[in-house]
């Protein structure tokens, strides 16, 4: 790592708890999330989209809060919790694969961690429908009736959902 003028740029120590584990790592202060994740942790599930934090591919949990990991920098995440794709249930993808939710892959994740969300938070229903909950996640192969279906049927699956489209 190098800062202008050739001078090196120190790594900081990051700790923080990744998918119920402690983790500690040694980034570049400027590392995105998404990029330790990915090349230094080798969780791969977790997708590159825009960059830019438009299109929701790489939604993990911090804190239980779903965001977007190509906008925070690994430094800010120490002593928090981060859940990845990789910490739910495989079931998970079940109805997103029945219901035709699922092409090329790379919205998957963050689609189905967003939508694991929504189940968790079900009173988020009573006053948000799963489109707009849906909507800071982007699908360029499906359209959204898949996806809105697959989220209302895992909600019907553990008996969650009230208020569908």
């Amino acid at each position: 790592m190098l800062r202008p003028y050739g001078r090196p740029m120190a790594a900081l120590s990051v700790s923080f708890s990744l998918n119920g584990s402690p983790v500690t790592v040694d980034v570049d202060p400027s590392a995105r999330l998404l990029d330790t994740l990915r090349y230094q942790l080798g969780l791969t599930g977790t997708k590159e989209g825009c960059g830019e934090g438009e299109c929701g591919a790489c939604t993990v949990y911090l804190d239980g809060l779903p965001v977007n990991s190509c906008l925070i920098p690994t430094y800010q995440v120490r002593g928090q919790r981060v859940a990845t794709v990789e910490s739910l249930d495989p079931g998970a993808l079940e109805p997103f694969e029945r219901c035709g939710a699922t092409q090329c892959g790379a919205c998957t994740p963050g689609v189905v961690m967003t939508a694991w969300w929504i189940r968790e938070h079900p009173e988020l229903l009573g006053t948000h429908s799963i489109r707009e909950l849906m909507a800071g996640n982007l699908c360029r192969c499906t359209g959204y009736d898949g996806i809105v279906d697959s989220v209302a049927e895992a909600l019907r699956e553990t008996g969650s959902g009230r208020r569908e489209t």
